[in-house]
């Protein structure tokens, strides 16, 4: 690595301070990203705000409503007997991400602030429209996510917490990469108070979107077979030594059959 200025605030308006006095500060928050990046000099903070001590972990139930605080483990919600309960299919997408160490230290705030083309939590957040809360507004998912690694949110603003609104049905299914796990192609269905929804993550070349034909079909009828004919063109589609355009199009609908039948 290299020498940079660590900080570690305790409290939220302190974070926000420093990350906006700096164009070149970054915040930490699991670092299963981040670390990496680091080390290999991808990129080279002049600060790393540490989040740790922001008090933004933690999982609370409303009527109809989950909310997850930004630096919440994968494990954390994994576990959680409510999110079991109530949102079974974003409970399986976290013990799905990396490994045991990964999930004890990364986080979805940090994993949503990234927002690698072949995350999983993203498509979980667009299929359920749930709401990005932040240090200074809210987020609505569709409004979030605007590209590879590219998000709404502005310099020095900071992910405190995620708001699902309880759905009806959910699932996810993946096929994973078997070293890095992350998706090749991931699936996330959900009928809610957003309506019908599939998020699609790991095969677009601009990160997670949704497949509104497929939404059509299972609006009309929630089976597997209804969208079992729904093919899904290549163009746009990431293609790479792990799998190529066509076949990630092809396995769009094999994980999509399998979410609905699980859900």
């Amino acid at each position: 690595m290299y020498d940079f200025t660590y900080q570690k605030p305790g409290s939220i308006a302190d974070a926000v301070k420093v990350l906006g006095a700096d164009d070149e500060a970054k915040a930490l928050a699991g670092g299963q990203t981040f670390i990496p990046v680091l080390k290999q000099r991808l990129n080279k903070p002049s600060t790393i705000v540490d989040l740790s001590a922001l008090n933004l972990a933690g999982i609370t139930v409303e009527p109809g409503k989950i909310t997850i605080g930004g630096m919440t483990t994968h494990r954390t919600t994994m576990n959680d007997p409510n999110v079991q309960r109530l949102i079974p299919g974003l409970a399986k997408m976290a013990s799905w991400i990396g490994d045991r160490q990964v999930r004890y230290r990364g986080t979805m705030g940090g994993a949503l602030a990234n927002n690698d083309p072949a995350a999983c939590y993203p498509a979980a957040v667009l299929a359920m429209g749930a709401t990005i809360v932040t240090d200074r507004r809210r987020i609505a998912a569709d409004d979030f996510f605007q590209g590879m690694f590219t998000t709404a949110l502005e310099q020095g603003e900071l992910i405190t917490a995620i708001e699902y609104p309880v759905p009806e049905k959910s699932n996810y299914e993946k096929f994973r990469n078997p070293a890095s796990r992350y998706a090749i192609v991931g699936v996330f269905v959900a009928k809610g108070p957003a309506g019908v929804r599939v998020a699609i993550t790991g095969a677009g070349q601009n990160g997670v979107f949704r497949h509104t034909e497929m939404e059509q079909a299972l609006a009309a009828n929630w089976s597997a077979d209804a969208i079992k004919n729904i093919t899904t063109s290549a163009d746009g589609l990431n293609s790479d030594i792990h799998a190529s355009a066509e076949y990630r199009a092809h396995l769009i609908g094999v994980m999509a059959r399998r979410s609905v039948a699980g859900a």
